[in-house]
């Protein structure tokens, strides 16, 4: 990508890293229940069933050449689904699960033959908040299923290749996105009403972890993965280990009054750049400044120089991405801060040789943030802006990389 990640080192260090494949370790917005969920014949008829941890907006089509039964949600997690579950119809093949885009999810059962959606509702338990999602689905002739099929053409559910960013292969693996949860343990961070910031900002960052680890060549890994303390300085040790492309730290303030709301991206100031390579050099052991690079031995001087240099590059980076998450915080329909975009002093974003923002997604002192940061429903569009701007920002430092000066 650019000279930063180009220093990249493999260190053993305990962080939590979600591939691809494990991203389902994270639960999404509803949980399938996969015991209760299936399919059944019944006389004329197949019954689908899908147990949820609680409602979630859906829809269901039928597309043909080969026939399926195709059903979007946001968002199920499919962790532990079974084809068989589903297949022990006659009139079902087969059955698929994942993710379809961040913040949506999609099921397909193949057919066997050709039936059409007679029935299709959702229950909500009163007592528990669960959702029952129910298909009746009877046979029909090939003429008819052909006439039915068909995405339906709703400008609420359109999936825009911008919502779906493909994001470009690197040489050196995958981007890593290190999700910095602030606070934790002793440090509980802004408290209001009852709720303290570590604890949102946990859940915030483990949504955010399951949905990154569905794009394509990302890599999400977080600081702390429990109501534990971190030091500042050792996150930035962690993301280091991790390998960086990217940090991510996620906060949510308190202040008096209700008037301050919506999100806000810090990235470094200028002067403070200049002086946190000082307080780096004098602080840190010289193995640990940059990645790739072993400056023991080296006196002050030279370290500076050597983090100034690639802090050249990765605050450009970090600047670029900032611009990205508030385009997407606005494309997601995230809340925003009047003043969306702003720079300070800040430790957590100290680090030369990793680009790095911090989010401030809301504030705990107003009544209509507190809402909306305490459920994940409410996060679901920060959720989405987010993995949408790192897709968007991977894209164009893959582009910018050839200009970089190597």
């Amino acid at each position: 990508m650019s000279f930063f990640s180009q220093m990249k080192i493999g260190l053993a260090l305990l962080w939590l890293a979600v591939t691809p494949g494990a991203a389902q370790e994270f639960s999404a917005l509803a949980r399938l229940d996969v015991e209760q969920s299936g399919a059944q014949d019944r006389f004329r008829r197949t019954q689908v069933d899908l147990f949820l941890s609680q409602p979630v907006p859906y829809r269901v089509f039928t597309l043909d050449d080969p026939r399926r039964v195709v059903l979007d949600f946001r968002e199920v997690d499919f962790r532990g689904a079974q084809a068989a579950g589903f297949a022990a119809s006659d009139r079902i093949d087969g059955a698929r699960f994942g993710g379809l885009r961040p913040g949506w999810s999609r099921m397909i059962l193949d057919l066997a033959a050709p039936v059409m959606v007679d029935e299709a509702g959702m229950v909500v338990d009163e007592v528990d908040g669960t959702a029952q999602i129910t298909l009746v689905l009877r046979p029909t002739d090939e003429a008819d299923f052909a006439t039915l099929a068909g995405a339906p053409d709703d400008p609420d559910w359109v999936f825009s290749v911008a919502d779906t960013p493909a994001v470009a292969a690197v040489d050196d693996g995958p981007v890593v996105v290190v999700i910095d949860p602030g606070h934790g343990g002793i440090d509980p961070g802004a408290e209001h009403g009852g709720t303290q910031e570590a604890e949102v900002m946990l859940a915030l960052a483990l949504e955010l972890a399951a949905a990154l680890g569905r794009l394509e060549g990302v890599q999400p890994a977080v600081t702390r993965t429990n109501d534990s303390f971190v030091p500042l300085q050792e996150r930035l040790t962690l993301a280091r280990g991790a390998g960086a492309d990217l940090f991510i730290s996620l906060h949510a303030d308190a202040l008096e009054g209700e008037q301050a709301t919506g999100a806000s991206v810090y990235t470094l100031t200028d002067e403070a750049a200049s002086q946190a390579s000082q307080r780096m050099a004098e602080r840190h052991n010289a193995g640990d400044l940059l990645a790739g690079i072993d400056l023991s031995g080296q006196g002050d001087e030279v370290a500076m120089i050597l983090q100034d240099l690639a802090r050249i590059e990765s605050a450009a980076a970090g600047d670029r991405f900032a611009d990205q998450l508030v385009q997407a915080m606005q494309d997601a329909g995230a809340p925003l801060n009047t003043r969306p975009r702003r720079s300070a002093p800040l430790a957590v974003l100290n680090a030369a040789d990793f680009p790095s923002v911090l989010l401030e997604v809301g504030f705990l002192s107003n009544e209509v943030d507190r809402a909306r940061l305490t459920s994940p429903e409410g996060r679901v569009p920060i959720v989405a802006a987010v993995t949408l701007a790192v897709g968007r920002w991977a894209i164009e430092e893959a582009a910018l990389a050839p200009l970089v000066r190597q």
